[in-house]
């Protein structure tokens, strides 16, 4: 099972990304299958990039801030690399603190809102 690779297709069910998506994270270089022909395999490196792609994406990283995350786990990565992925994810964590305080405040004044309303209906 170690050396199992997955399709095309499987690796979008996997992941749950569009064939448009797979497509471009290999454009743009993220990804390298094996290719046989016309037919593209993804074996354990692929895959676990592509679980760190996955993660970036949900912590809100760009693609290019993603590549050099990426970077990180390439064999003779410099420690450089690696402050600057720290000094990435400080800021997004500043940014995700920010918006989960907006969205606070927003569903406490929907909250407030929908009471006042069901006391005037009462």
């Amino acid at each position: 099972m170690a050396d199992a690779r997955l399709n095309f297709k499987e690796m979008c069910a996997k992941f749950d990304v569009t064939p448009r998506t797979l497509r471009y994270y290999e454009y743009i270089e993220l990804l390298k299958p094996e290719k046989d022909g016309r037919s593209r395999f993804y074996a354990a490196r692929e895959l676990a990039r592509m679980k760190l792609i996955m993660r970036g994406r949900r912590f809100g990283f760009s693609l290019e801030e993603i590549r050099q995350w990426l970077e990180m786990y390439e064999p003779g990565s410099a420690e450089n690399q690696m402050e600057v992925w720290l000094e990435n994810a400080e800021r997004q964590l500043v940014e995700l603190k920010k918006q989960r305080d907006e969205l606070d405040g927003t569903i406490a004044e929907l909250e407030r809102l929908k009471d006042e309303t069901a006391k005037n209906i009462a």
